[in-house]
């Protein structure tokens, strides 16, 4: 029998439904590694045992009196340490809000919530969730469970973590610029950027062009099992998508993958990534063809992706943190003050320019997707590296002239708004875990879980569990 931690989030709550455990039991063995886990990788950094234990009971009891049993419920979870949470201490990774206590929930909260989950703790992330790496001077680095001298990926590195070693079962996390496919990639985990607006989530640029919340898990059916709950229309969000995609578990694993054709974009020609990253990636295409895919090397055009995406993140960082910067500039990192200056200068008429470029990006996207269902792509173009590294300067001895460079993989997706997710499809020698990334056209989310379920399901290399976590299994 494998340990119950780490079975998906969807068996466990068929465990729970068929009254084979009790949210109490299916809490105390997630408490059990929280305790005995976090404190080497240091995942969750503001614990819930009184807050979580009220919600297994109440869950617990509500089985008992013979009630609808909800979508997520008793599912031990972490909340990223960016999504607000009424009454729970929200820091965002920042010593400026290190006491903050928040009156309301993110809409990502508050639906899953809504859906029964067990808030287990808050999972760690970089200050302001910039930069993949996640480390703030508030909680510390979360360290990689694969090799403890390694980072974790970010910025829901906390979530990634938490799922990687069993301490929850499903967790919440966003993505900017790659936020929830690095981390996944690197440990061994799921996560999947919808396409934008599908998630909505309140956002100081109430028209948000870039950022989206969204899940992720161990496995390719517990993001599905959130997308249920969290997507769908918000009337107040004037930046989401008003259609409901039907994500419906019972067609998701009767969908059949027949005469669809997925290109392998590499390196999109010429862009620097590691050969054994590169290596690894490519070499998973070969399971596609046993799924019965047509596999084509291809890619679009994407070589303004970087300008794009630079504009637009400056263009947020300067409306949320100029304050910050101004306010507290001995408590925020040079990365955030470099962003968030360029954002202040930055003309009016650039962005409007980016916003052409961008226009020209999509419609190549579109006709791309004319052609082929699917892109394949590495997720990082590097392997984990040293959690004493704040960011790679250097790929292939080609020096990278921002701490965004090495993120290109994710990022140029990203302004694209198309749906992306990171599924783990094998180890580098050293046995740290490497991530394929999948891209699907807009709104065919559903398409791209459906095939990325495929892959995960003929390649299993999700199943492979850190070693410090063995030692620890709950039979």
């Amino acid at each position: 029998m494998s340990d119950i931690c780490y079975e998906s989030a969807l068996n466990q709550l068929s465990l729970i439904k068929t009254k084979k455990i009790s949210c109490m039991e299916l809490l105390g063995l997630h408490l059990d590694k929280l305790e005995k886990i976090n404190p080497k990788v240091n995942a969750i950094t503001t614990k819930l045992y009184d807050q979580a234990i009220i919600s297994a009971k109440d869950s617990d009891q509500r089985i008992a009196r013979g009630e609808n049993i909800r979508s997520l419920e008793g599912l031990p979870t972490a909340i990223k340490d960016l999504h607000m949470t009424r009454g729970i201490v929200t820091t965002e990774g920042s010593r400026i809000y290190k006491n903050r206590i928040p009156d309301y929930d993110s809409l990502i909260v508050s639906r899953i919530k809504q859906a029964g989950v067990t808030i287990l703790g808050k999972s760690n992330t970089p200050e302001f969730g910039a930069g993949s790496q996640t480390f703030n001077e508030l909680f510390g680095p979360t360290l990689n469970p694969y090799d403890l001298t390694k980072t974790c990926g970010g910025s829901s590195g906390g979530s990634a973590v938490a799922l990687a070693c069993g301490i929850v079962s499903i967790a919440t996390g966003s993505d900017l610029g790659g936020s929830l496919r690095n981390p996944a990639a690197w440990n061994n985990v799921v996560g999947f950027r919808p396409t934008l607006g599908l998630v909505p989530s309140f956002s100081k640029i109430p028209w948000n062009t870039l950022s989206t919340d969204g899940p992720m898990g161990r496995t390719v059916e517990d993001i599905f099992l959130q997308m249920e709950v969290i997507s769908g229309n918000d009337k107040y969000i004037p930046s989401n998508i008003n259609m409901n995609l039907g994500f419906n578990l019972e067609k998701f694993f009767r969908k059949k993958q027949t005469k669809l054709k997925i290109a392998w974009g590499g390196n999109l020609g010429n862009r620097p990534i590691n050969k054994e990253v590169l290596d690894i990636t490519k070499d998973s295409m070969k399971e596609f063809m046993s799924i019965g895919l047509e596999i084509f090397e291809d890619f679009p055009d994407l070589s303004e992706s970087d300008e794009i995406f630079n504009a637009f993140r400056a263009y947020k960082f300067a409306i949320d943190h100029e304050d910050h910067i101004n306010s507290y500039p001995n408590l925020v990192k040079e990365t955030i003050k470099w962003n968030t200056n360029k954002g202040i200068k930055m003309k009016a008429l650039h962005l409007a320019k980016m916003e052409q470029l961008r226009a020209k990006i999509w419609k190549r996207m579109i006709k791309f997707f004319e052609n082929y269902h699917f892109l394949a792509l590495p997720v990082t173009s590097v392997p984990p590296f040293s959690v004493d590294m704040e960011y790679p300067k250097k790929i292939n001895n080609i020096d990278l002239k921002t701490y965004l460079d090495w993120m290109w993989p994710c990022y140029v997706i990203s302004v694209t708004g198309m749906p992306a997710i990171s599924v783990p499809c094998g180890f580098t020698r050293n046995g740290l875990p490497v991530g394929f990334q999948l891209i699907g056209s807009h709104l065919k989310d559903i398409d791209l879980l459906s095939i990325a379920y495929a892959f995960q399901e003929v390649t299993n290399c999700y199943k492979k569990i850190p070693k410090i976590c063995i030692e620890n299994l709950n039979f």
